[in-house]
């Protein structure tokens, strides 16, 4: 039996042919199967017209994402944590964007944590096996509690240590996001978020780190970021809760005080080293001519949410 799917490339719609079961990015792209005889020049420009397609294809899982972005930002609301998991890119790709959202939004490391098949040392090497290690999934998922959100990431949706984890997410009745590029993956089946992007075969047959990957990179960029902004974790588009950690960062802070409060420089940075270097908290000490203390309490009182304290 033959099902059809669909994609999108340059705006124009490409159906292919696609035997049942067959993971997707397995089959052979047209459209490339000249790539080890053309000029490097077309090798480049073959590969960035696959990935202009990524874009568009995610563009049609936006309300799924839209749904597990709901799902994470009330699991942080009620202290609860999300968790990455999956093998090889997947879950590098994972370990990746928890990692970042430490410094980036000033959350407790744990908040987000990635979890890749094999350990941290299967960051830079593979791993053998551990994608096909049932047993090894069921114990990492041992990691998650209630109501916290386990996202399952993978372009084939197959993979047996996925497999586990999810059995062990449904046991401590975890909410379960699946994230695949393969409408027959098998993690897609009963979990809370289905998010699919078909993305047709990938530049080099089966090379999920391109499309597939790029795509997953994009998925857990809206995921965490949109569900930092649901939580108050931003002030407009400013990075209201960047940890500055360095030069590069303080820049940024002392930029982000000085544009929301219109405060030249000596005043933004004598009050940011007053109240090492919170930049909520020194917005809030400019703008209401309050003191660190009575700031802190203000923020403390609306939930660390600058917009609600500044009732604007």
């Amino acid at each position: 039996m033959l099902n059809h799917y669909i994609y999108i490339q340059h705006n124009t719609l490409y159906a292919i042919i696609n035997p049942m079961n067959k993971v997707i990015t397995e089959n052979i792209n047209p459209n490339t199967s000249d790539i080890d005889i053309i000029p490097t020049i077309d090798i480049v420009k073959k590969i960035n017209d696959e990935d202009k397609s990524v874009a568009f294809a995610i563009e049609k899982e936006l309300p799924s994402i839209a749904l597990a972005v709901d799902l994470i930002s009330n699991a942080f609301l009620n202290n609860k944590k999300l968790f990455y998991f999956g093998a090889g890119t997947s879950g590098r790709l994972g370990v990746l964007d928890a990692s970042e959202c430490s410094p980036t939004f000033s959350v407790e490391f744990d908040m987000v944590q990635g979890i890749i098949a094999g350990g941290d040392r299967a960051l830079r090497y593979a791993i053998e096996g551990a994608e096909d290690d049932f047993e090894l999934g069921l114990k990492n998922g041992e990691i998650l509690k209630e109501n916290d959100i386990c996202t399952l990431i993978s372009a084939s949706g197959n993979p047996k240590y996925l497999l586990g984890v999810k059995e062990t997410a449904k046991k401590k009745q975890a909410k379960i996001i699946a994230v695949t590029s393969n409408p027959n993956a098998k993690i897609l089946k009963d979990v809370d978020v289905r998010i699919c992007p078909i993305l047709g075969p990938e530049v080099i047959t089966g090379s999920s780190r391109m499309k597939s990957g790029t795509a997953q990179k994009m998925i857990l960029n809206m995921l965490t970021t949109a569900s930092m902004v649901q939580i108050g974790k931003t002030y407009k588009n400013y990075m209201i809760d960047v940890k500055p950690t360095n030069e590069k960062l303080r820049k940024r802070a002392l930029e982000i005080v000085k544009d929301i409060t219109n405060k030249d420089e000596k005043t933004a940075l004598e009050v940011l080293n007053e109240c090492d270097w919170n930049v909520k908290t020194a917005v809030l000490m400019i703008e209401k001519n309050i003191s660190k203390q009575k700031a802190k309490e203000i923020l403390a009182q609306n939930k660390g949410v600058l917009r609600r304290a500044l009732n604007k």
